[in-house]
């Protein structure tokens, strides 16, 4: 059987993919000098990173959740083939190349590069506010369980049954972060939600977004400890040279975070917490003014891009252990989602 069509005419006119694609292959032009720091002295590697990337990029946004399943897909789904950059004789790379290849990747930064790239897209296409911000924090769940969990001093409590899923007893033993750690993740400390839940080894995710379009223009991943979210915050806080507010939910609230606000020049429109010891950090100069409202209406929207994340880019709980590996799939998922919300919100190209 013999086509004179390019893979090209398999992909509806109108597929979305087609204006995700335009934005991303406009990034990725941009980092063509960083590519070329990637390639060995010797050669190309097994996977050119642009391709990777895009191999990534799809593996998010449509939630495959492995690689050995991204390249079964890439065998016979044309579609993503031409997202990727595959022809249709290309070969399909084996799944272990993922592996080796993303380790250069986080070596050179790249996802925080393609990240950096898509929102000055945004900038440059006016879909920014440089002066009105909302920000929020998420715990996300680390591939590890409370059974790795071990004493940092002394001896491991007694396990049995399967090798690779043990019954562990630690009943009767008060566990901490001082006290003990994964052994799977080490990186990963125990966090919890509120305190109705249980305790699990956890990550916290950060995401900074501008109050325009509801876009993430910084996220970044720490380490989950009581003042992660606050101090993450004020860090990606500074890089604004021109934010004049910023909304964020109680947990805000407190007297050292408002003050470094105020400190920067930023008006905290952060909900207040009566209940909090102390009483509230936000007063009446704050909350009589008609922002402080709208400031509380626009930040709700930043859930959204932790609930995307969770649901659809595998967020809740991470595949990936150490805190570089799995920073780079928390931005990789900001990436992806800043990357949809522009496809909808640039259109379809106009005709010439």
């Amino acid at each position: 059987m013999f086509t004179v069509k390019r893979l090209e005419d398999f992909v509806p006119k109108a597929h979305p993919l087609r204006d995700i694609r335009d934005i991303l292959n406009t990034a990725l032009r941009q980092m063509d000098a960083g590519f070329n720091a990637m390639y060995a002295a010797s050669g190309r590697y097994s996977i050119a990173p642009e391709k990777l990337l895009r191999a990534l990029v799809l593996q998010t946004l449509y939630g495959i959740r492995s690689e050995r399943q991204l390249c079964e897909h890439l065998e016979y789904n044309l579609l993503y083939r031409w997202f990727v950059g595959l022809s249709m004789d290309d070969a399909v790379w084996d799944h272990s190349s993922f592996t080796t290849n993303r380790d250069r990747l986080i070596e050179h930064d790249a996802v925080r590069s393609l990240f950096g790239q898509i929102v000055a897209q945004a900038d440059a296409a006016g879909l920014l506010s440089d002066e009105h911000f909302s920000v929020d924090g998420t715990l996300i769940r680390a591939w590890a369980s409370n059974k790795s969990l071990v004493p940092r001093d002394g001896e491991p409590p007694p396990s049995g049954g399967a090798k690779h899923n043990p019954e562990v007893d630690f009943k009767g033993q008060r566990r901490n972060n001082d006290t003990h750690v994964s052994k799977t993740d080490p990186d990963a400390l125990l966090a919890r939600k509120s305190k109705n839940e249980g305790a699990y080894p956890s990550y916290t995710g950060h995401v900074l977004m501008e109050n325009r379009n509801g876009l993430a223009v910084d996220v970044r991943l720490t380490q989950a400890t009581g003042r992660a979210e606050r101090e993450a915050a004020l860090d990606m806080l500074k890089d604004q040279a021109r934010a004049q507010t910023v909304g964020a939910d109680k947990n805000y609230d407190t007297h050292g975070f408002v003050a470094a606000c105020r400190e920067h020049g930023i008006t905290p429109h952060v909900a207040r917490n009566t209940a909090r010891r102390g009483g509230s950090a936000i007063d009446g100069r704050t909350t009589r003014h008609a922002g402080y409202g709208i400031s509380q209406v626009i930040r709700k929207l930043i859930e959204t891009h932790f609930g995307d994340k969770k649901q659809h880019r595998g967020g809740r709980q991470v595949k990936v252990r150490s805190l570089a590996k799995v920073d780079f799939v928390f931005t990789l998922g900001g990436a992806v989602t800043d990357l949809v919300r522009m496809a909808r919100l640039l259109g379809p190209p106009q005709a010439a």
